[in-house]
């Protein structure tokens, strides 16, 4: 940690001396003087690495908390004084004194990682810095989304392999063909459940909170929106069905790389024990061969989240909160309120390891917070599964079926956000009316995964179909990114849980698993 310290501060020196960054504050119209604010950070960085080394652990922590306290009342009190139009000037030194503490109080945390020491810690590290470099550098924050997407591309290229192993490996080499088709209905039944219960609570939600009533056209900011065919349900059911499996892997379509898996593991069982062991043999060190990739990828993890929420707070800035507050809060809440009255129930009911269970998925989930994306977290997620108990084969056929049927985050704010569309447009749908647009959500939004704001496509197309006005979407585009961070968390929990519940319900859940003891979460 010492030399890590050392490292912050001569880079500081160097900045300073050398002034060459000073554009990352200023943007594409500053002039490129250095000033403090640029250089200041690194500074007190390195000060709170140095003072989490030299003093002892319990004043340290103590200190840390105190820094913690005086960065959020102060957060607070300028929060109350911009919505309350209090008019209470803060002198410039104030202002300048909480941006050093809050820097130094982040130094506390990062080089805490190298106390630490585990990557689901140093995530969390980069979401906190990511969020502070967005903020104070946006013109850089901007500039880092290349990491992110470095990150993303890497993820992306393991899944096709990954699912197609695991899956054929799974199906012909420890299972038959009336277990796949056990998991196939139980799976299913299962999502179906929990999807409805999500759509009931987004719909409950959004009629509370009443978060679109009062909404101005005028406060509409048209962007541009990725363009989707719509879809009939006969194009539906055919794409869930893959006419190139090249294509399919290619493209990243989860569900058709699950189907042709599921069909070529099948058929892998009917070929003659001696042709088909080399197959199995190669599909099985493929499959942990992925797995090992996996484990190599995310260790650029750190970088790559942080990255991904530099460049939202540093696009979208953290103001955005203060415009469409309300909305915002009501979608976390309901999915919340879905969690604890939902996710939580049936985790008790199965008796899971709950604590267990937050500990393995807490790397996954806060790689799709900062991502919002499902794909980047899916190989890490299949593999905290089975390192709590749940069987390969399982694992390989449950989360990425859950993928296209299982969104149980997505279902809920497209129940939210249907009612906040009407709402901000005067129109008053009766609760018949809701159940029926929501109900066609549900199944107009099967098939376009992976297609970018995919949601707010689908919300476009259903508005349309509905006669609904398609300027409140343009609003909720505003804070899309901040919803989707949410949405694609509690997705990648439920499909988790959905494992989980699967290997129970099949009996082959243990935690003691040999499969298990390889892997260290």
């Amino acid at each position: 940690m010492l030399i890590a310290v050392i490292c912050v501060f001569i880079l500081a020196i160097l900045i300073n001396s050398l002034g060459f960054f000073g554009v990352i504050h200023s943007g594409k119209d500053g002039t490129g003087t250095l000033t403090l604010l640029d250089y200041l950070p690194l500074y007190c960085l390195a000060t709170g690495g140095l003072m989490m080394y030299l003093l002892p652990r319990k004043i340290a922590n103590g200190a840390f908390f105190l820094l913690l306290i005086a960065f959020l009342s102060y957060s607070s009190f300028l929060f109350l004084n911009s919505q309350f139009n209090w008019s209470i000037v803060v002198p410039e030194t104030i202002d300048q004194l909480f941006y050093v503490l809050r820097w130094v109080a982040l130094g506390f945390i990062v080089f805490y990682g190298f106390i630490k020491k585990t990557l689901t810690f140093w995530i969390f590290v980069a979401l906190f810095l990511g969020i502070a470099i967005g903020h104070d550098f946006p013109f850089f924050g901007q500039g880092l989304q290349i990491f992110s997407q470095i990150f993303l591309k890497m993820i992306k290229v393991i899944i096709a392999p990954l699912l197609f192993a695991t899956l054929v490996y799974g199906i012909a080499g420890h299972s038959d063909i009336k277990q796949v088709g056990r998991m196939g209905w139980k799976s299913l039944l299962y999502f179906e459940i929990v999807t409805t219960f999500a759509l009931f609570i987004g719909l409950a939600a959004i009629n509370i909170s009443k978060a679109g009533v009062g909404i101005k056209q005028a406060d509409a900011v048209m962007q541009d929106i990725p363009k989707v065919e719509a879809q009939t349900a006969k194009e539906v059911i055919l794409h869930i069905f893959p006419d190139s499996i090249v294509k399919s892997m290619s493209s990243g379509d989860v569900l058709q790389i699950v189907i042709f898996s599921v069909f070529f593991g099948i058929a892998l069982i009917m070929v003659p024990t001696a042709q088909r062991k080399p197959l199995i043999n190669l599909t099985e060190s493929l499959s942990e061969t992925m797995f090992k990739f996996t484990n190599i990828v995310m260790y650029f993890a750190p970088i790559g989240v942080g990255a991904a929420m530099a460049y939202t707070v540093g696009h979208m800035g953290l103001g955005v909160l203060v415009n469409l507050f309300q909305l915002l809060i009501t979608l976390y809440i309901a999915l919340i309120v879905f969690m604890l009255i939902v996710l939580l129930p049936i985790a008790l009911i199965i008796k899971l390891p709950i604590r267990k269970f937050i500990k393995a998925i807490a790397e996954p989930v806060s790689i799709a917070f900062a991502t919002t994306s499902s794909e980047a977290a899916l190989p890490r997620a299949m593999e905290a599964m089975v390192s709590i108990g749940v069987p390969r084969k399982i694992v390989a056929f449950v989360m990425p079926t859950g993928y296209s049927f299982n969104l149980d985050g997505t279902t809920l704010y497209l129940a939210l956000a249907s009612v906040f569309v009407a709402q901000a447009a005067g129109i008053n749908l009766t609760f018949g009316h809701q159940l029926i647009i929501v109900f066609t959500l549900m199944l107009t939004s099967k098939g376009v995964a992976g297609v970018p704001r995919a949601s707010l496509v689908i919300l476009l197309g259903t508005a349309a179909s509905f006669g609904l006005p398609t300027w409140p979407i343009f609003i909720i585009l505003g804070i899309d990114e901040l919803m989707d961070m949410a949405r694609t968390s509690v997705n990648v929990i439920g499909n988790c849980l959905a494992s989980v519940v699967i290997a129970k319900w099949e009996g082959e859940f243990d935690p003691n698993s040999a499969e298990a003891a390889e892997i260290n979460i």
